[in-house]
C-alpha cells in the first residue's frame, strides 16, 4: 500500500509584505511547513525609496539604508505578530529582511533544492498590472523550485468594498456583511 505523502521539502520560503494577502500566504506557508516537516522562512524584501541603483550610486544615502532595513525588520515582526500572535512561529526556520526587489529577492532566497516558495496571488486590475510589476508572476516565471500561489482571503474583497464605501461616505448595509461573514467557512 502506498502512502500519499507530500514530497520532501527542506524549507518553505514565504513572501511577507505586511498586507492582508501576505498574512494569508504566511498562514498557508506555516500549514505547509508543519505538514511537510519543513522549516518556515518568512521573507520581507525591501528597497530604498529611490531604488537600489540610485542608492548605491550616491554614498550619502548609504547611512539611511540602515534605517530602512530597521523599518523593514519592524514590518516583518509586525506581520509575524498578526499571524502568530508573536514572533515565534512554532516552527524551525528563520525570518529574513532581504534587500532587493520582492520577486528577485524571493527567487534568490528560495534557491535550494527541496524548497517550496509560497506567495500571495492578489487580485489585480488592469491598471495595477500595467503600472506595477507582479511579484507572483515573476516568481512563477523564474523560480527553480515549486511555487504555491495563495489566492486572497474571501473576506479581502469585502474589506476593500467597505473601505471604498467609507472613503466615499456611502451608507454601509451591515445585514449583507453579517450574512456573508456567517457563510465563510473557518480557515485551516
Amino acid at each position: 500500500m502506498s502512502e500519499n505523502r507530500p514530497p520532501s521539502v527542506s524549507r518553505v520560503v514565504v513572501g511577507v509584505s505586511g498586507s492582508l494577502g501576505g498574512a494569508t500566504a504566511l498562514g498557508r506557508a506555516a500549514y505547509e511547513a508543519r505538514s511537510r516537516g519543513a522549516e518556515l522562512w518568512p521573507v520581507l524584501a525591501w528597497e530604498p525609496p529611490e531604488g537600489d541603483v540610485v542608492s548605491r550610486r550616491f554614498p550619502a544615502s548609504a547611512h539611511m539604508a540602515e534605517e530602512w532595513e530597521r523599518l523593514a525588520r519592524e514590518r516583518l515582526i509586525e506581520a509575524l505578530r498578526e499571524v502568530f500572535g508573536g514572533t515565534d512561529t512554532g516552527l524551525p526556520g528563520q525570518a529574513l529582511a532581504v534587500r532587493g526587489a520582492p520577486g528577485p529577492a524571493l527567487v534568490r532566497t528560495a534557491g535550494r533544492a527541496g524548497d517550496l516558495l509560497v506567495i500571495g496571488a492578489g487580485r489585480r486590475g488592469r491598471l495595477r498590472r500595467a503600472l506595477w510589476p507582479s511579484v507572483s508572476r515573476h516568481c512563477l516565471a523564474h523560480a527553480t523550485c515549486p511555487v504555491l500561489a495563495v489566492p486572497p482571503s474571501p473576506l479581502q474583497a469585502d474589506l476593500a468594498s467597505v473601505h471604498r464605501r467609507n472613503i466615499w461616505r456611502l451608507r454601509l448595509n451591515t445585514r449583507d456583511l453579517e450574512r456573508e461573514l456567517r457563510s465563510v467557512p473557518p480557515e485551516v
